[in-house]
């Protein structure tokens, strides 16, 4: 069966604890700190290969976790830095928060490479502490903590033609006819399973993208079948071709098979069904010579006025074939839109919960400065990149719905004073 969702787990890597440590030597008695500064945590990052195209492999490998920094060491010793896990993919794959359905990224177009989530940040060793009324810390910095997501992936193919029609009509025949794909070919319900992809090379011109969706059937915009397992796949189309059975070799009515096709579309999704659309009339060579009625002439009648061509083709001797890709083509070059690029919704860096870990607010006095600590305090530093504006702003945000403000200001605290979050020193200013 065609792979083209996924759920796994990630994991970045945690930043090295700094080392306390003094210098101790036999001429030098009153050494000072030298604690070397921890080792970053790696990265999870996600990159396109061109070689890919499913996403089986994630149904063997679910977890990918990046490598942890080392710790420092003596004698200023810097611990080394996690690796990088690299996470490959194909073109196409929509990363997404699996609690919320956000999308993080959309690996497509330019977008070769990402990083999901960042290693976190080595800590300083106690050296970085040393002042001339305090020669001689025994603080370092720990280092960052990891973080962790549960992610989504989803698979839609890029392509600029999506082919679109009932089981059995000759999508198949037609891709293998007209591009460089071999799909399988036989004459059962939901043969294909997976969207096959196309090149279309034409003389004189550049070519395209075609995608042969499998079979859709009523209702598979709710789930019936297997038709809606693929309908994410034209989410990137400009143009859709549906092709019909105008002989009609198994009682079907073409008309009523679009109109059936349009409104699983728009139950889908409005926009797809709204997009330029182009009827290619199939089987034109099973057409049985002596009937009254002409069936390509009906389905013209019912759609052209509508402003939707309808082409005579026969998938298996390529009548009418260049006809229709050619005007196919100069319906791309009518439009000029970008391929669709899913935006971003969740930011890692920023969006990812800290959760109900407990916290203390208090009051040094010796220090005369404020203290607030605990692993909900550490974890959200560790998930915050306080040196972009979004990022502070979140912090802010943080302070004060976990009522962090309202604590400081029940011990008093004024404009101006200090407050110290393991190691990092703010002034604190009243809003």
């Amino acid at each position: 069966m065609f792979a083209d969702r996924a759920k796994i787990y990630i994991r970045s890597g945690k930043g090295g604890d700094g080392h306390v440590s003094f210098r101790r030597e036999k001429y030098v008695p009153n050494g000072g700190p030298d604690g070397g500064d921890g080792g970053n945590g790696g990265s999870v990052i996600f990159e396109v290969d061109e070689g890919l195209n499913t996403l089986t492999d994630f149904r063997h490998i679910r977890k990918y976790c990046a490598q942890d920094g080392e710790q420092g060491g003596k004698r200023n010793c810097r611990g080394k830095n996690g690796e990088d896990i690299i996470v490959k993919v194909p073109e196409g794959t929509v990363i997404k928060e699996l609690a919320s359905g956000k999308i993080i990224a959309d690996m497509s177009g330019k977008n070769r490479r990402q990083i999901i989530l960042k290693g976190g940040k080595g800590g300083n060793g106690n050296q970085h502490y040393a002042t001339s009324t305090m020669q001689a810390p025994k603080y370092a910095q720990p280092g960052q903590p990891s973080k962790e997501l549960d992610l989504f992936l989803e698979l839609k193919v890029i392509a600029d033609v999506g082919l679109v029609g009932f089981p059995n009509v000759g999508k198949s025949t037609l891709l293998s006819r007209v591009t460089n794909a071999r799909p399988k070919i036989a004459n059962y319900h939901f043969t294909t399973l997976n969207p096959n992809l196309g090149v279309v090379d034409l003389d004189g011109g550049k070519g395209f993208v075609i995608a042969d969706i499998p079979g859709l059937i009523e209702g598979a915009s709710e789930g019936v079948g297997l038709g809606h397992e693929f309908l994410r796949h034209i989410e990137r189309t400009k143009v859709l071709i549906h092709l019909v059975d105008a002989a009609s070799t198994e009682g079907r009515d073409p008309i009523a098979d679009i109109y059936a096709i349009n409104k699983e579309l728009e139950a889908y999704n409005a926009d797809i069904a709204h997009r330029p659309q182009v009827i290619a009339a199939n089987k034109i060579d099973a057409i049985y010579a002596g009937s009254e009625e002409d069936p390509v002439a009906k389905i013209k009648e019912e759609f052209e006025p509508k402003g939707i061509k309808v082409f005579p083709i026969s998938a298996v001797s390529g009548q009418g074939l260049n006809e229709l890709l050619y005007y196919v083509k100069d319906m791309l070059s009518q439009i000029n839109e970008p391929p669709t690029i899913f935006e971003p919704e969740f930011d890692p860096e920023i969006d990812i919960v800290v959760g109900n870990e407990p916290y203390t607010v208090e009051y040094d006095e010796k220090k005369n400065e404020y203290v607030v600590e605990g692993p909900r305090i550490e974890k959200m530093l560790g998930y915050t990149n306080l040196e972009s504006e979004r990022g502070f702003k979140f912090f802010q945000e943080f302070l004060k719905n976990n009522e962090i403000l309202d604590k400081l200001e029940a011990l008093g605290i004024q404009e101006g004073d200090t407050v110290r979050m393991y190691g990092l020193a703010f002034s604190y200013y009243k809003e």
